[in-house]
């Protein structure tokens, strides 16, 4: 296993860096907190232009035929930027859930449409006991003639606020295993009976409320088999963890940098805050952080790429990553001082958003738990 860049990924990291730095400064990022949209259709076109959309789909889509690790650095760079929109929940969340479990028609129909940049997508799992378990999937899906009824409510439902087509998650038996009779539903966003509110959150970013009521879909807007969405789920989610992993730790590289750049530049004393050795400590520390963060992320990441098991290293990249970030985000504080703590300064951006990440798709011990029972398991 060589976790290192190839020659092309590596321009892809360098090229994607310069795009970003040049067109999502940090201003845009603080331009598009206050915006209702949350993105700027130009930047959306630019992504769509250079390919981000189609990197990871097949050619017969539109797309370039990459990986999932090709796809991973582009996620790190953007994480680095914070850059806004709904690309990864259209790419990560739907796309790659239609290409994995969605039917020849339905992959004609999507695919070539999210590798052109002109539907955008999000899946509507997580209700209000925020449970990313499929006991937590209470939202119901009733026959109704040739097709469907949908009822319930969906809670944060990344970019749904932006989003042409929604991924709904829905009971159509009520067994005694919560893992069957689960069903997922492509279901368009105007769809008579959808309603969409955008939440605050401590990130600023767009999470919305989904709201349900009799909705009806035909007997075709199945995803996969109808009752066996759940393992569909758990192959998304673990693509979506790992993806949120390499985001994150673009956003620690990004804080560690920041915070190197501001300690040589900051004087005290007569001297650079830098030159203590309780700032080098800190700095250090963070660096070891961030590139322990590098290899397990990378380590998922290429797992889930490879088509290998990978349900133990996801877990374990989620539960370091997450804690991670906030570690580096906090010392980041320690050696900013007051000023790292003010809405003028830059760091408290990537700290907003290292919370949000924590929690998304379970926290630190929840993956613990997960990562355990994967050991345990070998173990017997």
């Amino acid at each position: 296993m060589d976790l290192g860049l190839t020659e092309i990924q590596q321009m892809l990291k360098n090229s994607a860096r310069e795009f970003l730095s040049q067109e999502c400064p940090l201003t845009l990022v603080r331009e598009m907190e206050e915006d209702q949209q949350g993105y700027t259709d130009e930047l959306w076109r630019q992504l769509v232009g250079l390919g981000w959309t189609g990197v990871v789909f097949p050619e017969q889509y539109g797309g370039t035929g990459g990986e999932f690790v090709d796809l991973a650095v582009l996620l790190e760079e953007m994480g680095r930027s914070l850059v806004p929109g709904p690309f990864f929940s259209t790419v990560v969340l739907g796309g790659l859930t239609v290409l994995d479990a969605g039917s020849d028609a339905q992959k004609r129909d999507i695919l070539p449409r999210i590798c052109a940049g002109t539907l955008k997508m999000t899946l509507a799992l997580t209700e209000s006991s925020a449970s990313f378990e499929p006991w937590g999937i209470e939202t119901v899906a009733r026959p109704d003639g040739t097709g469907y009824r949908l009822e319930g409510t969906k809670l944060f439902v990344p970019d749904a606020q932006a989003a042409d087509l929604l991924l709904v998650a829905a009971r159509t038996d009520a067994g005694g295993d919560p893992a069957q009779g689960i069903t997922l539903f492509l279901v368009p966003a105007d769809q008579a009976g959808i309603t969409v509110n955008q939440l605050n959150t401590i990130a600023s970013d767009r999470q919305c409320e989904v709201l349900l009521s009799q909705v009806e879909v035909p007997a075709d807007a199945v995803l996969g088999t109808v009752g066996q969405g759940w393992p569909i789920i758990q192959r998304c989610l673990q693509r979506a963890i790992a993806g949120k992993c390499v985001e994150m730790l673009g956003g620690a590289d990004a804080v560690l940098d920041m915070t190197v750049e501001y300690a040589k530049q900051r004087t005290q004393f007569g001297r650079p805050v830098g030159s203590f050795q309780a700032v080098q400590h800190h700095c250090a520390n963070m660096a070891t952080d961030v590139e322990g963060c590098r290899q397990i992320a990378y380590q998922a990441a290429w797992r889930v790429s490879e088509g290998l098991p990978a349900q133990k290293e996801v877990a374990m990249a989620k539960a370091w990553v997450s804690g991670a970030y906030q570690r580096v985000c906090s010392t980041a504080h320690q050696c900013h001082g007051a000023i790292g703590f003010t809405k003028e300064h830059n760091l408290q951006l990537y700290t907003r958003r290292a919370k949000v990440q924590e929690l998304s798709y379970g926290d630190v011990n929840w993956h613990k738990e997960a990562a355990l029972h994967q050991i345990e398991s070998q173990l017997h």
